[in-house]
């Protein structure tokens, strides 16, 4: 395995924001806190692996998962402090898609 030149904790940031779905997750959630079901209707993602990713994002010290001692069970998830402080960098790249980025339609796809 060779030695990466890049700083350890910036290669590990990028990783974790990186992996499949975790910046959508934590996009979704700078929204305020939700329980699993909108996050699971506002993405794409099967709800098996959005709670693996909830549980990475929560060992990460990223989102927070609040359970609600009531009958039936409610179960919320927010982001932490650490998470809040990654919302400049998730609007820094939503601004950048927003003026650089262009998503093919439909219809040129198909030609």
């Amino acid at each position: 395995m060779s030695l990466s030149s890049l700083c350890p904790k910036f290669e590990k940031g990028m990783k974790m924001i990186s992996q499949r779905w975790n910046g959508l997750i934590i996009h979704q959630l700078l929204n305020g806190p939700q329980r699993f079901c909108q996050i699971e209707s506002s993405l794409p993602i099967s709800g098996r692996l959005l709670s693996e990713r909830l549980k990475e994002l929560e060992h990460e010290g990223i989102i927070h998962r609040h359970v609600y001692p009531e009958t039936p069970v409610r179960i919320e998830y927010s982001l932490t402090e650490k998470g809040q402080a990654l919302e400049p960098v998730i609007r820094g790249i939503e601004e950048w898609s927003q003026k650089w980025i262009e998503i093919e339609s439909l219809q040129e796809k198909k030609h």
